[in-house]
């Protein structure tokens, strides 16, 4: 075992125990450290919240995004309402995330902080009262007790030392009784070594033991000094203790979202919304919409008429307006589920049909490439509905209200791809939305 000391009192520390001067400060570094793990707990809050909140923040983008791609994707009907819930449920989500990361922040953070603040009270001089207080009480329960604990030292090495020179001078006596060459007063003077040396041990054994016996006759007394100022500093670290479980309890209360009633409500919701998606209803008004179920104007005789403005041919009425304009229109069959309510689909609303019918494959949907699954339906909006950083390679001046002006260099965002005429939308750092020539930038690689 490595052996210490201990400044105060200069006597050698040979043992790990408790007792031993100066292993109290084990004790007392306990209430800085104390401190120091408050501390620890904020930060160890405080990352977690920002975790909450970053995971909060990627939700509420993720179900923005995929919002948009499936309303403007080709899906239609329940299924798609039931594809949306879970944007609905990730948006739920997210708020809940926000709660806990303010609960987090608000609550448990600002309740350490206090009771830190309440239970070390910091010195002008540095350091902690509660430190100060624990150290002095050890070292005046400990002085007497290693005052005399040095004094048993001193008398036992003055002891070890007279032993060893009445060691060496019988030794000397010994060998001088085989040299002839030593003179009788020279014998004397050893032999009067050795009996003085015999001497100086009895007194110093006499000595050592007495001082042991009275270090002996004082340890009682410094155990219970010693006890009793270890026992604040248990009671001390005892409240620490007791208030750190209560606090990570109330954080687990924040954290466990399973016990939240609005958290249960908001997958019972989900599960209903999918269970709610219905193929046979789907397919039903994918028939009257865009199947066999539409009505159709089919050709009659018309009679010729000189008003011409009467008189329209079926080609010149399409033409008359974006879409097909329809007379005579005779609902039958599934026709009636066109108007249903929540039955609009999302492709329907972006997608213009012409009106001219053609076998080319190149105008049919269901062309091959598609029906095997070699495209993506998402993948023209998907592409137009990334952003990507750009640099302005020139300087350049908005001519009318809705052009974006920047210099060389600055950074911007684009938000759509070039149109016909050149021009990309973007949006400058300062949040401003507009146009510019999509010549004037590259991307940032």
């Amino acid at each position: 075992m490595s052996v210490t000391y201990d400044d105060s009192v200069g006597v050698e520390v040979s043992s790990d125990s408790f007792w031993e001067v100066g292993n109290y400060k084990r004790t007392v570094k306990r209430i800085d450290d104390g401190h120091r793990l408050c501390s620890d707990l904020m930060n160890c809050l405080h990352e977690r919240a920002r975790i909450e909140k970053a995971y909060a923040q990627q939700l509420t983008e993720w179900a923005r995004r995929w919002r948009q791609l499936v309303e403007k994707g080709p899906q239609y009907g329940t299924v798609e309402k039931a594809w949306i819930a879970m944007m609905s449920e990730a948006e739920r989500v997210s708020e809940l995330h926000l709660e806990v990361k303010a609960s987090l922040m608000n609550e448990d953070f600002e309740k350490i902080k206090n009771w830190q603040k309440e239970a070390f009270h910091k010195q002008m001089m540095g350091g902690f009262k509660e430190t100060k207080e624990a150290e002095d009480g050890f070292r005046k329960a400990q002085k007497p007790w290693a005052k005399k604990l040095k004094e048993v030292e001193a008398a036992k090495k003055a002891h070890h030392t007279a032993c060893k020179e009445e060691k060496l001078a019988i030794s000397r006596e010994a060998n001088s009784k085989a040299d002839p060459s030593l003179n009788p007063e020279q014998l004397k003077k050893l032999q009067d070594k050795v009996e003085k040396c015999k001497q100086d041990v009895l007194k110093t054994k006499e000595k050592y033991e007495k001082s042991l016996k009275e270090l002996d006759q004082s340890t009682p007394q410094y155990m219970e000094n010693m006890e009793q100022v270890f026992e604040q500093c248990q009671q001390f670290e005892e409240k620490r203790l007791r208030f750190f479980r209560e606090v990570l309890l109330e954080v687990q209360k924040h954290l466990d979202l399973s016990n939240v009633a609005s958290y249960k409500t908001i997958y019972r919701d989900l599960e209903q919304s999918i269970r709610a998606a219905d193929a046979v209803e789907d397919l039903r008004w994918f028939r009257a919409n865009h199947g066999p179920g539409m009505a159709m104007n089919w050709p009659q005789f018309e009679e010729w008429s000189a008003d011409l403005n009467r008189t329209l041919s079926r080609r010149e009425k399409k033409k008359t307006a974006d879409g097909v304009t329809l007379t005579g229109i005779n609902q039958t069959g599934d026709q009636s589920l066109q108007n249903k309510p929540g039955s609009v689909s999302s492709f329907e609303k972006t997608q213009s049909y012409p009106t001219d019918w053609s076998d080319d494959e190149s105008n049919n949907p269901f062309s091959s490439t598609d029906a095997n699954g070699d495209s993506n339906p998402f993948d023209e909006d998907t592409t137009s509905g990334m952003e990507v950083r750009v640099r302005a390679l020139y300087d350049y001046e908005g001519q009318e209200h809705d052009e974006l002006s920047f210099k060389a260099g600055d950074e911007l965002t684009k938000m759509e791809d070039e149109d016909e005429q050149g021009w990309c939308k973007g949006r400058l750092d300062s949040g401003q939305v507009g146009l510019y020539p999509a010549n004037y930038v590259e991307a940032i690689q």
